[in-house]
């Protein structure tokens, strides 16, 4: 695990953000864990939360021309991670995010900021479902760029209605890589690092789940 991963770890179960006991998914599934990318609420956590998806970004080696946030949570994440990129790492790329409507005066269009052209990077919190995701792809085709990667908070390894996660699905369809800062993978180790008897049945919990819904 990369020391930004461990970071992040850190710091959302110290702020709540990811929490461990008996939570109902949106799929009706009994999760031990949730994570609330919501919770990243404050000028503080969102610093936090940009230089980690920078962090991702540069591990990952990927290539693109522009960054693209999905109305309206990925608007801030794109806005603060293309900052951090630029800061932190030198690396000064153009961003953009689309409104849900198309704005009939003023610059009109759909798109606000950079021009989405070129290889683009999709900034987002988390991937639930390919249906979102199809969305923001087809925008990126019909401004004639190309989709090339997206970058999330967390990949909860997870089956869809399928064999595969609604991650891989997307990777399948569009033939892309999504990365994520971290996974289901990096929290089990995380946990078992600790030590006490509320963290063991922590891993225990996970571990469960994990062999009934993992991929």
């Amino acid at each position: 695990m990369q020391s930004f991963q461990e970071d992040f770890l850190n710091f959302v179960i110290e702020h709540d953000i990811l929490r461990f006991g008996q939570f109902t998914l949106k799929s009706g599934r009994q999760s031990p864990y949730f994570f609330n990318a919501g919770l990243f609420n404050s000028g503080e956590k969102l610093s936090f939360l940009a230089q980690s998806y920078a962090a991702a970004i540069v591990h990952s080696g990927q290539e693109f021309d522009v960054l693209f946030g999905p109305a309206y949570k990925g608007i801030p994440l794109v806005s603060a991670t293309a900052m951090v990129l630029a800061s932190n790492y030198g690396i000064n790329k153009p961003f953009c995010f689309n409104r849900k409507e198309t704005k009939d005066h003023g610059e009109h269009g759909l798109i606000v900021g950079a021009e989405l052209t070129g290889n683009v990077m999709i900034i987002d919190d988390v991937i639930t479902a390919g249906t979102a995701i199809q969305e923001v792809s087809d925008i990126i085709v019909a401004n004639g760029a190309i989709l090339v990667g997206i970058t999330v908070a967390m990949d909860r390894q997870e089956r869809g209605t399928g064999s595969l996660s609604a991650i891989h699905e997307i990777e399948q369809n569009h033939q892309i890589k999504v990365t994520s800062i971290i996974d289901l993978q990096d929290i089990v180790d995380h946990l078992q690092k600790g030590k006490g008897n509320e963290r063991r049945q922590q891993v225990d919990a996970v571990l469960a789940y994990r062999k009934e819904y993992g991929i």
